[in-house]
């Protein structure tokens, strides 16, 4: 399908993207062996850590408002179109089997739907009206939060999806790899990661998606671990759901405890397979009905859970 002509104030708005100009570094890029090209890609690679590095303080905010809101029974939304979507289906799809959590907690909603996440579906990202129309399809709510994700920070439909849910009453983060854009102005929270111009004019699946991809990790990660999902620096809320996560689970509550293998086997079992059981289980030296009930009244946390059990044995503790 051909599509018009883009008018002169077109133009001119893609002229001043970053993400739109020349890389004067790969413009030889056709000249080089593979090697070579290479080279110049990663050496393009390594500048985009310093640009997300750059706005830490802006994405841990954008993890404080999604532990809140998942405090409150609230969930997490990534919109976006082509690559931006297709990256935060991928975030949200890797939540459930690493964190335990349920698939409705982070959502990935992409222009074009499901098919879009395989195959191009031309002209969905150009209807503002269908990106609020999929926010009402998902029940956005005041207690979500919503990141529009979008290199150029332009694209109708995330603009669309963003301006509903903002009405709805949730917290709304623009995500993208240029300054001051339309995206930006909607959004009570920006999250812009410039990180210059591609070494392949406009392919913004490259340095842009790259960015997009470190802070969709940086603010599950972080969130999950504010939320007890982590003990130390283990995923202790693993689901186990095929041979090599069984593996990983006892593995884990064996780094975790510094227990044996019969001892983390049977407590793996005792536990129903649930790792934090397991581990409190064996450093409190309980029951698995008792473990289950301190990690509930830690919300989850492991270590609050081992502090419960070690004042209730300080306070059995007559005074000397």
């Amino acid at each position: 399908m051909n599509s018009a002509p883009a008018s002169a104030s077109s133009r001119e708005v893609l002229d001043r993207l970053v993400t739109e100009q020349v890389n004067d570094h790969t413009k030889t890029l056709d000249q080089l062996d593979s090697e070579r090209i290479m080279l110049l890609i990663n050496d393009e690679d390594r500048r985009v850590a310093d640009g997300v590095r750059a706005i830490i303080p802006q994405i841990a905010a954008c993890a404080d408002w999604v532990v809140d809101a998942f405090r409150r029974g609230g969930r997490l939304f990534y919109v976006g179109a082509g690559t931006s979507g297709r990256i935060g289906i991928l975030d949200a799809s890797e939540c459930p089997p690493t964190y335990g959590t349920d698939p409705s907690l982070v959502q990935g909603i992409i222009a074009g739907g499901f098919r879009a996440v395989k195959d191009p579906v031309e002209g969905a990202e150009d209807s503002a009206e269908t990106g609020a129309a999929d926010i009402d399809a998902h029940g956005v709510a005041a207690a979500d939060v919503v990141v529009g994700i979008a290199a150029s920070g332009r694209t109708p439909y995330v603009l669309g999806a963003m301006r509903r849910a903002k009405e709805l009453g949730a917290r709304v983060v623009a995500l993208c790899n240029n300054a001051d854009t339309p995206m930006a102005e909607i959004a009570d929270l920006k999250l812009e990661a410039v990180v210059g111009p591609e070494a392949i004019h406009g392919s913004t699946r490259m340095k842009a998606g790259t960015a997009q991809k470190m802070i969709l990790n940086l603010i599950t990660t972080t969130a999950f671990v504010r939320s007890g999902k982590v003990y130390g620096n283990l995923m202790v809320d693993l689901n186990p759901s095929n041979e090599k996560l069984v593996h990983r689970a006892k593995r884990i509550v064996a780094l975790a405890t510094g227990a044996g293998d019969d001892r983390v086997e049977a407590a793996f079992e005792a536990a129903d397979r649930h790792v934090k059981t397991a581990i409190v289980m064996i450093l409190a030296n309980v029951g698995a009905d008792r473990a289950k009930a301190l990690l509930q009244q830690a919300d989850g946390f492991v270590q609050r859970a081992l502090d419960l059990q070690r004042g209730v044995k300080k306070e059995a503790t007559p005074p000397v």
